[in-house]
Formats: structure tokens, sequence, C-alpha cells
């Protein structure tokens, strides 16, 4: 399996509820440096796993979508916890949506899985990978 990565980062607020939260019910801040890895069986046409350059774009734009936002306040995220693993996946699917979509080019059609991780400090971070 081939795969490239490419890394972003964004800041959100927000809270937890549940006691097992401790302190992290209470509106705090967090800064993820994210890596999304995009992975297939062969190289395309080109020689490539997709255009990192379109890879990297289109992180950020779904980044954009949450940097400097309190996701307490955003309704698609109404009654949820956003822990690290739930955020993962969002960034996951909003990529794989782009994909299926061509943002990434036709080359990224033959892509058979993205993994993205979000490491929310040195010592701490979690996944989610997924099939396309």
């Amino acid at each position: 399996m081939f795969s490239i990565t490419v890394r972003d980062h964004f800041m959100i607020a927000h809270s937890f509820r549940g006691e097992v939260f401790g302190p992290a019910q209470r509106l705090h801040g967090a800064t993820y440096v994210v890596d999304a890895t995009f992975r297939r069986r062969e190289l395309d046409d080109d020689g490539i796993v997709v255009d990192i350059g379109r890879a990297t774009e289109e992180l950020k734009a779904i980044l954009g979508e949450l940097d400097y936002r309190n996701l307490d306040d955003e309704p698609a995220f109404a009654g949820v916890n956003t822990s690290t693993e739930f955020l993962a996946k969002v960034v996951a699917d909003r990529l794989a949506e782009r994909v299926h979509a061509g943002a990434l080019g036709e080359g990224a059609r033959g892509l058979a899985g993205l993994a993205v991780s979000l490491g929310e400090s040195h010592v701490a971070s979690a996944a989610y990978e997924r099939d396309l």
C-alpha cells in the first residue's frame, strides 16, 4: 500500500458533558495538529498516490470550517461531545466527501482509504481510518 500524508492545524474551544471528562467539562481550548494520510494499492498514471497540493488545499479548507470556533455553538455538533476521536472522524468524512466529489482530481478516485490523526499534545493523539 502506498501513502502520502499532509499536515495542518486548527484551534477550537469546546466543553464536554460527563464526569469522565473532569475539568474538561468546562469551556477550554484545544489546538490540534492534523495529519491526513491517503492510501492506494497502486500508483496512478502519473506515478503518485494523490496530488499533494490539492490534498493540502482541501485539508486546509475543511479545517478552516472549524478553526477559531466554539464547537459548543455549532449546530452540526449540538448534543455531541466533540472529542478528539469524534473530530478525527469529522475531518476524515469531510475529506472523503471531497474525494468523491472530484475535488482532489480524477486520480484520487482510485484511493483505497484515508486516515486522519489529530494530535492534541506531544503525548496524546487520536485517529480515524476509513475506506473510500
